[in-house]
């Protein structure tokens, strides 16, 4: 082993957990023993580098309500448990909760190294597989994070992208204009194993049926210019408007689709425009290539749904055009910010850039109001009220964790200044801060 593997060894008896460390130790493992569960779970938890081997007949907090609790912090530890003999149906229903295996006293200790290996093995692909996750979610691939937002829904998105970025079938995926389809199909390339190959992007809805056709398929008689299909091979091939393409087409690209076989040699990421319409893509698609595609499916979320996530990207884009136009970004009152939150956003992402920019160059000019801009983009009688109505205690916090970020930029983290500006105590302030995810070295 590159690096040695920890196991927690879990007994009462003093002689089996001393018997039990020296052998897993002459095969290589690094042990620590505990002579009860209690003492165990002090050290036990989420991601702990390695496995658990325990028995499960002991006092106070025996092997079974232990496992439960392993768990419940971790659902991918390995956990061996050891029984006495006849206990077999206890071992049955320790597997049911979760156990990764079990061995019966007496027990041969090869036995029990092959066990403790191949647990090992397990937990090492998890704690692999989590640390990428963390590294991709944390920005590692550059694109993923410029997907902002800390709410629900765009967790839920980060974690599809992942998921899906590193599985290797075609992908389906649509929304509201304006939600970021294209960026989400970039992030996908981004984040899997094709990362390093070709990224083609293309629209179908800009081109003829004939043209579509050679640009798709061949023959081009360009000189050198390949068929897309060609052209992205071993890597993406994003078709935007795939509502766009004609029936007969349609059914060319799913037997295209087919001949690639398991897994693809080159990926399609399909995007669909048509849910704004009253429609949805499967209106649009031939059956047997709408749920070839849908069998990957992303969804985005509407900024409507996104919360707090507005005020924050509000910010954002604000802070970007008054650093391009050389001044401030404006302030947003309490009721600018209600009425950000409340509005229904039908360009969604592309739209609130816009409003932004816009008050941007309002306020530097000395006039205006974030309401005015936003009745000009909506329907007066729909601005102040959207489908997605939230509680007041939602509007307050959002409106709340903005001025304090707010604040902490223009102050460069300064905790006394923010706190002599908002009148609040320091314990408040941090309070706050945690409750919101706000941290002081993100502003300094």
């Amino acid at each position: 082993m590159a690096q040695a593997m920890k196991v927690a060894i879990v007994d009462d008896e003093q002689d089996m957990r001393q018997s039990i460390s020296q052998w897993l130790a002459l095969s290589g493992f690094e042990t620590e023993t505990f002579p009860s569960a209690e003492d165990a779970l002090k050290t036990l938890g989420n991601d702990y580098p390695g496995v658990v081997v325990s028995d499960i007949k002991m006092p106070g907090m025996d092997g079974m309500a232990f496992l439960k609790r392993l768990m419940s912090v971790d659902s991918a530890l390995p956990v061996i448990m050891i029984t006495g003999h006849g206990d077999v149906p206890m071992a049955v229903e320790a597997m049911r909760v979760g156990a990764f295996d079990f061995l019966e006293k007496p027990f041969n200790p090869d036995r029990m190294t092959e066990l403790t290996k191949k647990a090992a093995n397990a937990r090492r692909l998890t704690l692999d597989n989590r640390a990428l996750r963390r590294e991709l979610s944390d920005g590692g691939s550059g694109i993923i994070k410029k997907l902002i937002g800390a709410s629900p829904v765009m967790e839920r998105l980060r974690e599809d992208i992942l998921d899906l970025g590193q599985a290797d079938g075609h992908v389906l995926i649509d929304g509201e204009t304006g939600t970021g389809k294209t960026l989400v199909a970039h992030a996908l390339h981004a984040v899997g194993a094709k990362a390093g190959k070709k990224f083609v992007l293309f629209s179908c809805a800009a081109h003829d049926e004939a043209t579509l056709a050679k640009r798709l398929f061949g023959p081009i008689g360009d000189g050198d210019q390949l068929p897309l299909l060609e052209e992205a091979r071993g890597g993406t091939l994003v078709l935007e408007d795939i509502e766009a393409l004609p029936q007969t087409l349609q059914a060319r690209l799913l037997s295209w689709m087919n001949e690639q076989g398991t897994p693809a040699e080159t990926r399609i990421v399909a995007i669909c425009n048509l849910q704004e319409q009253g429609k949805t893509c499967e209106d649009a698609l031939r059956p047997d290539l709408y749920y070839r595609l849908a069998a990957m499916k992303i969804t985005i979320p509407p900024l409507r749904q996104r919360g707090e996530d507005i005020l924050m990207l509000f910010q954002r884009f604000a802070e970007q055009f008054a650093d391009e136009y050389g001044c401030d970004a404006p302030e947003v009152s309490a009721q600018e910010a209600a009425q950000l939150l409340q509005a229904p956003w039908p360009g969604n992402i592309r739209q609130l850039v816009n409003v932004a920019e816009r008050a941007v160059l309002q306020a530097r000019r000395g006039s205006g109001t974030i309401a005015s801009l936003l009745m000009a983009d909506n329907d007066e009688t729909q601005m102040t009220v959207t489908t997605e109505g939230k509680p007041l205690k939602e509007y307050v916090e959002a409106f709340e964790r903005m001025l304090i970020d707010n604040t902490m930029r223009r102050h460069r983290g300064s905790i006394v200044n923010v706190m002599e500006e908002l009148c609040l105590p320091r314990r408040t302030l941090n309070e706050k801060m945690a409750k919101y995810g706000l941290q002081r070295a993100d502003y300094i």
